[in-house]
């Protein structure tokens, strides 16, 4: 059974992320998303939330696991035995960063392929920073994000709007 692991701090976990968990799929027999605790990145999600909203979005896809992780990815790739890593590349800028990430991590683990998908281009211009503005700020990011998610922000703008002064009248 070949294993593929797509990686990600998946704050919030959007469309364009399952359309690459999907093109994934196609190509392995097994796909494991890991979430990455992201600390560094100061997620809005806890990684339980997050990993309860990717299992929620990935419940219907047949061979596709979740799992967290820290640490260096080429630990989590052999955690999972997998053959692979998936990144996604929107566009020119993304391929400098993942090409430097490819290669490193090629160099800690030789027998471990990157494999770049590109996503739909309906998801080329979504990004999860992006989503996570435009719903704080009261937009809608219905089609964006899966429902459960996009409740989810909502859920989390309500508190920020009150400290705020916004939502009273």
């Amino acid at each position: 059974m070949r294993t593929a692991l797509y990686p990600g701090t998946f704050d919030p976990i959007t469309n364009g992320h399952l359309d690459l968990v999907q093109r994934a799929r196609g190509l392995f027999d097994r796909v494991v998303v890991a979430v990455g605790t992201g600390r560094e990145k100061h997620p809005m999600f806890t990684v339980r939330e997050r990993v309860a909203l990717v299992r929620d979005a990935v419940k219907d896809i047949d061979g596709v696991e979740v799992m967290t992780f820290s640490g260096l990815l080429i630990e989590a790739v052999e955690g999972a035995g997998a053959v692979a890593i998936v990144r996604g590349l929107r566009e020119v800028s993304d391929f400098e960063y993942e090409f430097q990430m490819a290669l490193m991590n090629r160099r800690l683990a030789h027998d471990v392929e990157t494999v770049f998908l590109m996503p739909s281009e309906h998801y080329t211009y979504l990004d999860s920073t992006i989503v996570k503005e435009v719903a704080l700020l009261g937009g809608s990011v219905e089609g964006l994000v899966p429902e459960l998610v996009e409740t989810k922000l909502k859920q989390k703008r309500r508190p920020l709007a009150a400290k705020r002064g916004h939502g009273r009248r």
